[in-house]
């Protein structure tokens, strides 16, 4: 009689699961992990036999766990807080160049961890600067997502640009994060915009005196840019009835600062009478803002000059004048007057020659007489005449004349 054959299940069902276990080994990436579950599995597995059960000891892995959590326990450092300006002002429109006004700002932390020792710093460039106290301020210490105000005085100087000009606010602070302290610095800049005064005079019109109908006339205006800022785009114009020009709008282009000069408008009136125009002038000032003047024209234009009757000229021209024949005869006459007025200062200068030479013989005859003293008569004349002593030789010497009966 035939026994019914007994079959193991239990070892054939361990030996599947090690086979199991080998495939897995050879086929996963991570074989170390698989084979140490794999390993705590099959000890687990009670394996059956004639010596009874028993579980098999398992992998410690504590090492393994350990290091795993010392790496996630370590805290991770977030991104570097940043601070900026949200919101300024500085008052209504723009600052005069020379004014005076209050910068406001306020500031927000916009990180994940608070700042400390903050330093805030303002710098206004070339066109603007503080007016009065420092340009340095303190924020102990500004949390995260928190916002403050800072207000500085300021002015714009006095020979600042039109436009624009720059203020940077620098911030320096320090933060903790990670356990780690470290610092950093940002840079904020804001605009102000800084006007100089429209200083551009314009003198009223120089009207001509005399304006005539139908006669050229001038009109002219000189101007000046009195201000620190370039005048663009000037551009003048003549409106009226009454007169003609041969442009009504003349453009002058740019003024610089200090920059002079004249407009001349030249017009010919039309009608006699009062006329009245009107000059206007455009310019853009310093900030680009148009501007515009206008100056009123009146003066009174006097009637055309009479023209000259053309029957007057007629006889004008026909007036006779001196006849042809009687040229010669003037001529005549001439040459006679001349000849005459030659004969006459021949006698003349005869007459007078004579009247010199009668003089000069009487002089030689009344010499002759004062000569004459060694004669006897002239002797006995000097012997009666007494001495003259050493005072009578001082006195002037007397001339006398001839007596009666001697010979001149």
């Amino acid at each position: 009689m035939n026994r019914p054959r007994t079959i193991a299940v239990k070892p054939i069902i361990t030996l599947i699961a090690i086979a199991a276990l080998i495939v897995a080994c050879v086929s996963a990436p991570v074989c170390a992990m698989a084979s140490g579950q794999a390993a705590a599995a099959a000890a687990d597995t009670i394996v059956a036999g004639d010596a009874g059960t028993r579980h098999a000891t398992p992998v410690d892995d504590t090492d393994q766990s350990a290091g795993d959590s010392g790496q996630s326990a370590a805290p991770i450092a977030g991104p570097v807080p940043n601070v900026i300006i949200t919101n300024f002002t500085y008052g209504d429109g723009s600052v005069s160049a020379g004014g005076k006004f209050d910068l406001g700002f306020s500031f927000q932390n916009k990180g994940s961890v608070a700042v400390q020792n903050m330093v805030i710093s303002v710098d206004g460039g070339d066109g603007l600067t503080i007016a009065g106290g420092t340009n340095t301020f303190y924020v102990p210490q500004l949390a995260a997502g928190a916002t403050q105000s800072q207000t500085v005085p300021m002015q714009a100087l006095i020979d600042a640009k039109s436009g624009a000009q720059a203020v940077v606010v620098s911030f320096r602070y320090e933060y903790v994060d990670a356990g780690q302290r470290s610092s950093n610095s940002v840079d904020e800049k804001i605009s102000v915009p800084v006007s100089q005064p429209d200083r551009f005079q314009i003198n009223d019109p120089v009207i001509p005196d005399d304006a005539q109908n139908g006669q050229e006339s001038t009109i002219t205006l000189a101007y000046v840019n009195k201000g620190k800022g370039d005048i663009s785009n000037v551009e003048a114009t003549m409106d009226g009835k009454g007169f003609d020009t041969v442009s009504k709008t003349q453009y002058l282009g740019n003024v610089a600062s200090g920059g002079s000069g004249t407009i001349a408008y030249a017009f010919t009136p039309t009608d006699s009478g009062d006329l009245d125009a009107k000059i206007t002038v455009t310019y853009e000032d310093s900030d680009g803002q148009q501007k515009t003047k206008e100056f009123p024209v009146k003066l009174t234009v006097a009637e055309p000059a009479p023209a000259m009757d053309d029957t007057a000229a007629d006889v004008q021209d026909e007036q006779p004048g001196m006849p042809v024949w009687l040229l010669p005869t003037v001529a005549a006459v001439a040459i006679v007057a001349i000849v005459v007025i030659v004969v006459i200062v021949v006698l003349v200068k005869r007459h007078r020659k004579k009247k010199r030479s009668a003089m000069d013989e009487q002089w030689d005859d009344w010499q002759d007489d004062q000569d004459g003293g060694d004669t006897p008569e002239a002797q006995g004349h000097a012997s009666d005449t007494p001495a003259a002593d050493d005072t009578d030789r001082q006195a002037p010497t007397e001339v006398i004349a001839p007596q009666p009966g001697e010979r001149s």
